[in-house]
């Protein structure tokens, strides 16, 4: 199949981009810059100069696309507003088709807020806080969106790692500049998790299979604290396990709403995407793999 995926050379978006052209199919990515580029180049994946802010940069290749993959996501005080135009973009170049397309937009299990110890699953309640409150409201029209020759998919990814990090790179980063992992809060809570592998996988097969309509969360079954994580980044990279607590509201001082986020204690339910997709994470968590995962993202950052 001919794919569009903004964000092609992000965390997630590379791997999914990736994933999907060692799958066979025709994958084209939005990129910025000629250096980026010769990224996407180098995995079979043909770049696309543009950005969010002009669909008109994009929209020949989506309306050829017979899937519109929607990874990007830009961290700023306009990233919901960028968000809901690409997403409306993407949805108008389905639609122009006028023939059979599929449009996956990428959300999170952020906006089930703070689960505690309870398992929540697609059809539980969303409790977002203040930061990703506008991503329900995003989803609801992807959702609304699934008709006629148009199918969409919402997929709800847990805390990425893995490769070159995402949340968890700041562990291995503080532990080799400070000695010492930093993290939120006092760690006694529970991050939902998924390899970035894992993850890729399951976008091809949520792309592969046939049906639209549906939600799917994305996250592997490791139940270890955000704390036991932090050590074993610590421990990896040579810190000897030694972890630094920044208090809630300090945090805030700094990172606004996204401090709250971090201490989100969440147990999230992926057997959805086991029974429906034939999904399966490889990877047991974590604190399993530490050290292999401060080796790649030492090599992919380039800390020695």
């Amino acid at each position: 199949m001919r794919i569009f995926v903004t964000g092609a050379t992000g965390y997630i978006g590379q791997a999914v981009a990736a994933a999907l052209a060692r799958a066979g199919h025709q994958v084209a990515g939005l990129v910025r810059s000629e250096g980026k580029a010769s990224q996407l180049e180098a995995l079979e994946v043909r770049p696309v100069f543009g950005s969010m802010a002009d669909p008109e940069s994009y929209r020949r290749v989506a309306e050829a696309s017979e899937v519109l993959v929607h990874c990007a996501a830009e961290l700023s005080a306009r990233q919901w507003e960028l968000d809901r135009r690409t997403v409306e973009g993407l949805l108008e170049a389905a639609r122009a088709a006028a023939k059979p397309r599929l449009f996956v937009y990428t959300s999170g299990v952020w906006v089930y807020g703070d689960t505690g110890g309870a398992l929540v699953d697609e059809t539980s309640p969303l409790a977002p806080p203040p930061l990703v409150a506008a991503r329900v409201e995003i989803e609801e029209v992807v959702q609304a969106a699934n008709s006629g020759r148009v199918r969409t998919t919402v997929l709800r990814p847990g805390c990425v790692y893995g490769g070159r990090g995402g949340l968890t790179a700041t562990w291995f980063d503080s532990a080799l500049r400070e000695g010492a992992a930093r993290i939120v809060g006092d760690g006694f809570y529970r991050w939902a998790m998924v390899h970035v592998e894992d993850l890729a996988e399951a976008y091809v097969r949520a792309i592969e299979w046939p049906t639209g309509g549906e939600v799917f969360n994305i996250t592997d079954r490791s139940r270890f604290t955000v704390r036991e994580c932090a050590e074993a980044a610590s421990r990896a990279a040579g810190a000897d396990g030694r972890v630094v607590a920044t208090p809630v509201a300090e945090a805030r001082q700094s990172l606004g709403g996204f401090a709250d986020c971090l201490t989100l204690d969440q147990h999230v339910d992926a057997r959805k995407a086991v029974r429906m997709l034939g999904w399966q994470p490889r990877h047991g968590g974590f604190v399993d793999g530490a050290e292999t995962y401060f080796r790649a993202w030492k090599a992919l950052v380039g800390r020695g």
